[in-house]
């Protein structure tokens, strides 16, 4: 009689430890990024993207546009400045980060967030020492394949050697 409740226990003690487990292959959040490392690169895919302007308002004045980046996926790594280029119809100047600034190391779990911003001078437009942008472009580093698009509209952007655009390093967001 005692093998009987012994035998019943064990069995429903499997059964309790194998419904735990799971072969799900739907390609969840959770699945997708299980063996992604926790130290590994972000990706732009998985940022949602949104973009603020304090836009310069006439030739001469400074200007900024901040891009805020939300991590819609695991957990990652951002090592460095990002990459931005601005574009005219034919010509491109990458823009180089802030004078002083150092690269820092951020992990963004899901869900969290950062900044980097673009600071440029409002050029005349037409002129030989202004680029008539169009739009901007930008990647994260360990992620230079895959580049996101920006329109312009803030105006032509002065590329003298003291004017020239800047970008800064990545910013903590939110508390």
């Amino acid at each position: 009689m005692r093998t009987y409740p012994l035998t019943l226990a064990a069995a429903l003690a499997a059964t309790a430890l194998l419904t735990g487990c799971s072969d799900d292959k739907s390609g969840g959040d959770d699945v997708k990024n299980a063996d992604r490392p926790s130290d590994s690169a972000c990706a732009l895919g998985d940022m949602g993207v949104e973009v603020g302007a304090a836009a310069a308002p006439a030739a001469g004045d400074t200007g900024t546009v901040t891009v805020t980046l939300t991590n819609k996926g695991a957990q990652c790594t951002l090592k460095g400045f990002p990459g931005v280029d601005l574009l005219a119809d034919d010509k491109t100047t990458s823009v180089s980060p802030d004078e002083g600034a150092k690269a820092q190391s951020l992990t963004l779990v899901k869900g969290g967030t950062t900044s980097f911003t673009i600071t440029y001078v409002r050029g005349e437009a037409g002129s030989a020492e202004s680029l008539d942008v169009h739009k901007a472009s930008f990647t994260l580093p360990g992620d230079t394949r895959t580049a996101h698009e920006l329109t312009w509209s803030y105006g032509a952007v002065d590329r003298t050697d003291d004017q020239k655009p800047s970008v800064s390093g990545f910013e903590t967001s939110g508390d």
